[in-house]
């Protein structure tokens, strides 16, 4: 049987060698084709050793030398350097499916290259859809392309649904953990350092993504992922703090029914079932035991939350506005890790650049790349 041809987009991150752990432990059916870092030139070159791509591709084109130079022992593996190789690369012929594993706006690019070179999608790039739902939808239908989720929590309602066919949904249980800052008040919260907001309770992320968390963004995000990947309206979308991590999401029916995709806190399993749907592989992971702790559930404080919140907001105004908040946020999240921006100031930042940004109802994807340049502008000049 012919391997399953796997593009990795961020295989140095999180999510990427969590992705090559999955392929390794099924090399029987998955192989890698083509892997891409930033500027993690040295890991770019372990991997490549190890999994023996027919290509690799550092976005950040100061690395090539240094990249070639690493990879000199190995002639069959072309190497590649730029932004624009990425989207060349995701459209080799032999790939049969690109994971997005790439963090910010930096994904959206590739990914649209990806689909319409006709490339099934493991879609863990969560800034493709918030900052432009539309488009990537619009694109999948035209282009015949699944989107398959990863994130933990799409991947949970993805599950949900599967078999349900046209059969209504009356709501989505979004599930989040709370992060480090669930039981802290608005006083305490002031004072929370970068160290104190990266040591994330249940899950084990990069460094964006773990503050993205503590601030909650992240859930907002995912809320506006929801409602392009299942067709609903965010207010049809209930955000649940969940402690345990055990209950991934939920989705309720209009009959009443609700069910829910449950398991330890472990990304290689919603990676493996979007390689492998609709088949269910095994997993060498940890069992879950539910005799070992409760299932709490909370409603999200969204006055200490301000992130989530403007997250709505960004989603009930439509249009460029979704764009306008990840460029924001990009850039007050790397601020907040080079301490040059307290916690709370990150969601004052991303309120006002919300205010003063220049609003589109109606954007392509070129008012997407200006609104990205001018949100980050706006949002830099705050900052000083």
């Amino acid at each position: 049987m012919k391997k399953k041809q796997i593009c990795i987009l961020g295989s140095t991150g999180s999510i990427g060698t969590q992705a090559l752990q999955v392929i390794e432990e099924h090399s029987d059916l998955y192989e890698v084709y083509a892997l891409t870092a930033n500027n993690r030139v040295e890991q770019l070159a372990e991997q490549a050793h190890r999994f023996h791509p027919a290509a690799v591709v550092i976005a950040n084109d100061a690395h090539y030398d240094r990249l070639r130079q690493l990879l000199d022992d190995m002639p069959d593996v072309k190497v590649y350097a730029g932004a624009r190789a990425l989207d060349e690369i995701v459209a080799s012929d032999p790939i049969d499916m690109v994971l997005t594993a790439m963090v910010g706006f930096a994904g959206l690019s590739p990914t649209i290259a990806a689909i319409r070179a006709r490339k099934a999608i493991a879609l863990a790039n969560k800034e493709t859809l918030v900052v432009a739902g539309e488009l990537i939808c619009q694109l999948s239908r035209q282009y015949r392309v699944p989107i398959l989720p990863v994130d933990s929590e799409h991947s949970a309602i993805f599950q949900s649904l599967v078999g349900e066919d046209d059969n209504p949904i009356e709501k989505i249980l979004l599930t989040a953990s709370g992060g480090p800052f669930r039981k802290m008040s608005m006083e305490e919260i002031a004072h929370v350092t970068k160290a104190d907001a990266l040591r994330h309770p249940t899950w084990d992320m990069g460094a964006k993504i773990t503050i993205d968390s503590a601030t909650m963004m992240n859930k907002g995000f995912e809320v506006i992922e929801a409602k392009w990947l299942f067709g609903v309206d965010a207010s049809q979308i209930q955000v649940l703090v969940h402690p345990q991590s055990i209950v991934h999401s939920a989705v309720q029916f209009h009959d009443g029914a609700v069910k829910a995709q449950l398991g330890v806190p472990d990304m290689r399993m919603p990676i493996q079932y979007a390689f492998s749907f609709p088949k269910r592989l095994s997993l060498s992971s940890e069992r879950l035991d539910l005799f070992r702790q409760p299932l709490e559930f909370f409603e999200p404080d969204l006055r200490k939350f301000h992130c989530l919140a403007l997250a709505f907001e960004a989603i009930r105004r439509g249009g460029n506005m979704p764009c306008i908040v990840n460029a924001a946020n990009e850039v007050v999240n790397r601020a907040f890790l080079e301490d040059r921006c307290s916690f709370l100031r990150m969601g004052e930042v991303i309120e006002q650049t919300m205010e003063r940004a220049t609003f589109i109802k109606e954007p392509t994807y070129e008012t997407y790349v200006a609104t990205d340049d001018e949100a980050r502008r706006i949002a830099a000049e705050l900052l000083k």
